[in-house]
């Protein structure tokens, strides 16, 4: 799908919707998605959405590219798309939830924001999804806010990203249940049973519990990725619990990446433990900091994390149409 409309400034915008990336153009919205954020402090687009940029096509995902040509743009970390297009926008929709609307992200490079982009890569969004959408706000500033507004979008999600500080990190060596044993993960090996565990963990879940070999591939690939920093909790040989930890290391943060427990395994203090091994992990590394993300509604697991010495850091925010 493409469309034409006059910019603001400048010359004509187009929206392009693709079903995948040429390497230019993968190229393209990463210089846009860097410069984004290095405006605003954090990314607008997910690691997930980051992964799939590349590979080709996937089931479900479509990228959006706004352009405006003929512009005259000072800032030449614009990556142009084309001779004449140069790329100012961005978004992507992933269609492959069999319950809930599509999910989008979309950015719009700092030195084109107030012309409309915005508004017109929602709008877009909104034509692709047949009015059935979800986007989220990263940061949930007061421009993403109004956006919504505008789209006629309402709040239903609030995702917290909590921080506490490993500098003054005391916690004795955790207690496993009786009959678990704990180890790391070995790739190719533990491949499937992790994928088997984390579906059941996170069946409620629309992104983590739905992740495929194909995602978990992309992961390992990423040169954050260290089997070594990823626990897996063993009863009698079966896999019931992991913490899958994850180092920042040019922001000097350790992660609580993946933490989850398979059903009937749970209430027995596992997650607990397993936490304290991820964050003893961390801490042995010299990070300073460790964050972790968890849903606002999850009352349990933020009142754990509380008195684990986590605060709210940030706040991230989700908007949908109404169903």
């Amino acid at each position: 799908m493409t469309s034409h409309d006059p910019a603001p400034t400048g010359g004509p915008r187009s929206i392009e919707s693709l079903s995948s990336l040429t390497t230019g153009q993968v190229d393209a919205v990463l210089t846009l998605l860097a410069e984004a954020a290095r405006a605003d402090g954090q990314q607008a687009v997910s690691e997930q959405g980051r992964l799939q940029l590349r590979g080709g096509e996937r089931a479900g995902v479509r990228h959006l590219l706004l352009t405006v040509g003929d512009t005259s743009v000072a800032d030449t970390s614009v990556t142009d798309t084309s001779a004449a297009d140069t790329l100012v926008g961005y978004a992507q929709l992933e269609d492959t939830d069999p319950v809930e609307a599509p999910a989008a992200e979309l950015v719009v490079h700092p030195a084109h924001r107030g012309h409309g982009h915005g508004r017109a890569l929602g709008t877009a969004l909104l034509a692709e999804s047949g009015k059935r959408l979800r986007v989220w706000a990263h940061g949930g500033h007061s421009a993403a806010r109004h956006l919504s507004q505008v789209l006629g979008l309402t709040l239903f999600r609030e995702l917290r990203q909590m921080r506490r500080s490993l500098a003054d990190l005391d916690q004795p060596e955790p207690a496993l249940p009786e009959g678990v044993t704990v180890r790391t993960f070995v790739p190719g090996k533990d491949d499937a049973a992790w994928l088997a565990v984390n579906a059941q963990a996170f069946a409620h879940h629309p992104e983590q519990g739905s992740l495929t070999q194909r995602d978990l591939d992309d992961r390992k690939a990423e040169a954050w990725f260290d089997p070594a920093g990823f626990f897996l909790a063993e009863r009698g040989g079966e896999l019931i619990g992991f913490h899958w930890t994850k180092v920042h290391a040019a922001e000097g943060l350790g992660e609580v990446y993946v933490l989850g427990v398979r059903p009937g395994a749970q209430g027995g203090g596992l997650g607990k433990a397993l936490t304290g091994i991820g964050l003893r992990h961390l801490a042995a590394q010299g990070l300073p900091t460790a964050m972790l993300y968890v849903d606002a509604d999850n009352k349990a697991a933020v009142s754990v994390y509380e008195r684990l010495g986590f605060t709210t850091h940030e706040t991230d925010l989700m908007y949908r149409t109404e169903t």
